[in-house]
């Protein structure tokens, strides 16, 4: 009976604080609304940036047994190289299985490009073709739909497609069973096996997977050839770093007797002076922690500094909300005076008070939340436009996360409302109804603090952003050692066979065309660049690997491309098979730096250690054909047969131009579709992820700079409030407008100041930590940070200045009547 009373009473208690809550909340509307429309950004930004962080570190997580997989790679120096490649040699995969019983399974991946597939007279290459060991989908969790995962691949010429490829294909016919036709390689692939799709979060995406059976080169021992991506399943007892030490062994059994052969060294003397070794990479790590050349990677992957720095902000912008409500609230004291007094005197206690204000603080997290669930839905699209993502509001709506959310509501509630509760509910009652407390030290002494936090974090995001810029404009304006604008691009004019030649002719007699070249190898987006080994003259020792360039003679001035020493291509002198022109960085790596031209050099051309001889006839000045983030490497151009077009227009008609090329392409009536692209578009393309990165830091900047406004803009109001009357009194004793908003402008510009001798070296560290990622950089100059703090200034300016004009122009009667 007594226990039944008491739990009315709580639940009456309950609904008085609730009533008293919501009034209280209603009376102080300004207060109400900046810190619900603070409280809603901090967590929509929060929310937003989780999703990304979530989807960044579930890649490949989809795998039942990620945890337990992982990918062996090459890295190693040789003759001063580095070395740094996610593919490795066909044997690995089989041999770690013999060698070791720790490695439960093995498999490889060989990513094979986009074939022509026809199937009835109906020709496809808008698809992604790798091949795969047969035992590739019982390693990697992609459930078929139709077919057995054990036999599927088992057989030649065998091939598993994705559902929309299936439905492409067939319609709504069985696939199974179904014959492909793949014109290049002349070879028919039956379908065996259906998948729905690779995963999203993937670090490959493939539409078909043929049987590796059907490679020939897959089943040669070769050890010094490196094309496949090769996995392993690890023992989960098994400790990877101590697999990883015998590893060395492996090299030496295996790739050892091959090097002699193909350099004339042994192991010893190649290792000696040089360092090459396998390593494994957890699955898991290959999106974020991949530092491999992109001819080797899959795809590009994410980077872990942008997640560490997305998630510095959701932490900050939603820190800065709360800190907002802390500063408010307890500015807010003096008006609460009275009735805090009162409410003692008429017996409520201290907890009850509490409980009141975190109540209050409750509610507005609540309403925050709900409009912050709101604005999610309607900004999700926006950042995954922005981000290249497809982030989903339902990858988040579980149980866990709900619990979660709740939880992280009645977190934030009490992070938020704890601090003003006790502080309001510690008043002394006579000092309350006097009135007496109105600026304590400590409280003042905490807003200050607090103050001085937001605006270091308000300028450190404006640095970062202009420091972003800054790299971004020096990415657009250097030099990068050819022509980018006007720049046609076909790459798949291979497609056309040999009517490739005349299609080039016929695109040649347009008055729109400068010149034309016939290659594969462009120096910006994806190109037919591949490696080689030369050294110079009989220095077998100092065997290099370098990219090779096949090119015409028109290459390098269609490309604006200039020659430092000697010639170009030419018809002229008749074959030019023995010759190269070799880049600055080949010149001096072979040790020719100044007489380059006329030295011999010695190229590999097979494994078995037969060598071709060439004469340099010519130096090309450095460019740029990996991006900013890589220094320019060594490169040498064969006068050698390749295929793709690029073609350097004379007119702005770039549209009319690229429908006249399509007209005539569609002329050879060749089933394949006419693809093309810009060359500064490529460019661009290559910086996707830091263009990006820039503009969603924008956002973010100016969302944190905004909720830290919105908190200055509450303080400058109750400053004005609690200096009414002495503003009266200075009007009345001559003060001009200028000087009123001056003396309430001065206290919030020394926080900002103080806060810059913070925000300005911590920015400078973080900046400059990023830009270590490019090795052709900006600078960070003093400007920089001149320009973040006339920004910053400039916007605390703004958003005090209305209020203090307003204070200031106000009749000094009004606030003196009551005197």
């Amino acid at each position: 009976m007594h226990s039944s009373r008491r739990s009315e009473k709580r639940i009456i208690m309950f609904k008085n604080h609730l009533k008293i809550a919501w009034r209280t909340l209603l009376k102080y509307k300004g207060l109400f609304v900046i810190n619900i429309v603070g409280l809603a950004i901090g967590i929509t930004a929060s929310v937003i940036i989780s999703l990304f962080v979530i989807h960044e570190f579930s890649y490949d997580r989809y795998n039942e047994k990620a945890d337990e997989i992982v990918r062996v790679v090459l890295r190693g120096k040789v003759n001063g190289e580095l070395i740094k490649e996610a593919v490795t040699p066909g044997p690995i995969a089989n041999t770690l299985k013999h060698e070791f019983p720790e490695v439960l399974a093995a498999t490889r991946l060989k990513s094979s490009g986009r074939p022509q597939i026809t199937y009835q007279n109906t020709t496809f290459r808008d698809h992604r073709f790798a091949h795969v060991d047969p035992n590739f989908f019982e390693v990697f969790t992609l459930p078929l739909i139709k077919g057995d995962p054990r036999t599927a691949l088992k057989e030649l010429n065998t091939i598993i497609i994705t559902q929309e490829l299936a439905t492409k294909y067939f319609g709504n016919e069985n696939p199974l069973g179904k014959v492909l036709d793949f014109k290049e390689s002349e070879e028919q692939y039956e379908v065996t096996g259906v998948i729905n799709k690779v995963p999203d979060n993937s670090h490959f995406h493939f539409d078909a997977f043929g049987s590796m059976e059907s490679v020939a080169h897959a089943k040669e021992p070769k050890w010094i050839e490196s094309e496949y991506h090769n996995y392993l399943i690890l023992d989960q007892r098994s400790d990877p770093k101590k697999i990883e030490s015998k590893l060395p062994m492996i090299v030496k059994k295996y790739m050892g007797p091959q090097i002699k052969k193909s350099m004339g060294m042994t192991y010893e003397e190649f290792n000696s002076e040089n360092e090459i070794g396998l390593f494994l990479q957890p699955l898991t790590d290959i999106h974020l922690r991949s530092d491999f050349s992109n001819v080797s990677n899959l795809e590009s992957g994410g980077d872990i500094k942008t997640v560490y720095i997305f998630s510095a902000i959701a932490i900050l912008i939603l820190m800065i909300a709360c800190i907002n409500f802390v500063n408010l609230s307890t500015a807010a004291a003096s008006k609460r005076a009275k009735e805090i007094g009162v409410k003692k005197v008429l017996g409520s206690s201290k907890r009850q008070l509490v409980i009141q204000f975190l109540m209050e603080s409750v509610i507005v997290t609540l309403i925050a939340m709900v409009l912050a669930g709101l604005l999610t839905v309607i900004t999700l699209p926006l950042f995954n436009e922005l981000s290249g993502k497809t982030l989903l509001i339902n990858q988040i709506i579980t149980l866990k996360t709900v619990v979660f959310f709740l939880a992280f509501g009645i977190f934030i509630s009490i992070l938020a409302g704890s601090y003003p509760a006790f502080l309001l509910s510690s008043f002394k009652p006579i000092a309350a109804l006097k009135n007496k407390f109105t600026n304590t030290g400590n409280s003042k002494s905490l807003r200050s603090g607090l103050v001085v936090f937001q605006f270091i974090i308000s300028a450190g995001l404006i640095i970062a952003t202009l420091v972003v810029d800054q790299q971004m404009s020096f990415i657009q304006n250097k030099d990068i050692g050819y022509q980018k604008d006007q720049m046609l691009v076909l790459r798949d004019s291979w497609m056309l066979g040999n009517n490739e030649r005349v299609f080039k002719e016929q695109l040649s007699k347009d008055p729109r065309v400068s010149s034309i070249t016939m290659s594969g190898h462009i120096p910006a987006g994806p190109s037919n660049n591949h490696m080689t080994s030369i050294y110079p003259g009989q220095d077998s020792n100092a065997v290099r690997r370098t990219i090779v360039y096949n090119i015409d003679d028109q290459y390098i001035p269609t490309m604006g491309m200039k020659l430092i020493a000697g010639r170009n291509f030419s018809k002229d002198f008749g074959s030019e098979s023995r010759n190269m022109i070799v880049n600055e960085t080949s010149a001096k790596i072979l040790g020719f730096t100044n007489d380059a031209v006329g030295k011999t050099v010695t190229m590999l051309i097979n494994n078995e250690g037969e060598t071709r001889k060439y004469t340099i006839i010519g130096v090309v000045k450095d460019f740029h054909f990996n991006s900013l983030h890589q220094p320019i490497d060594q490169l040498i151009m064969l006068n050698d047969q390749s295929s793709g077009l690029i073609i350097r227009a004379k007119t702005a008609d770039m549209a009319g131009l690229i429908a006249s090329a399509e007209s005539i392409w569609n002329n050879f009536n060749s089933n394949e579709p006419f693809a093309y692209g810009l060359l500064d578009e490529l460019y661009n393309q290559t910086y996707l992820k830091e263009q990006k990165m820039g503009i969603i830091l924008k956002i973010f900047a100016l969302l944190t700079i905004f909720v830290a406004c919105l908190g200055l803009f509450g303080l400058i109001t109750f400053t004005a409030e609690q200096r009414y009357k002495e503003i009266g009194i200075r009007k009345v004793l001559g003060s001009s407008v200028p000087q009123i908003i001056a003396m309430l402008s001065s206290d919030f510009l020394k926080l900002v100041f103080i806060s810059f001798l913070i925000a300005f070296p911590l920015g400078f560290y973080a900046m400059n930590m990023w830009l270590e990622d490019f090795a052709y950089r900006t600078e960070i100059e003093w400007w920089i940070f001149v320009l973040a703090g006339l920004i910053t200034i400039g916007i605390v300016f703004i958003t005090i200045g209305w209020k203090s004009f307003r204070a200031a122009s106000m009749n000094p009667v009004n606030s003196l009547r009551t005197e």
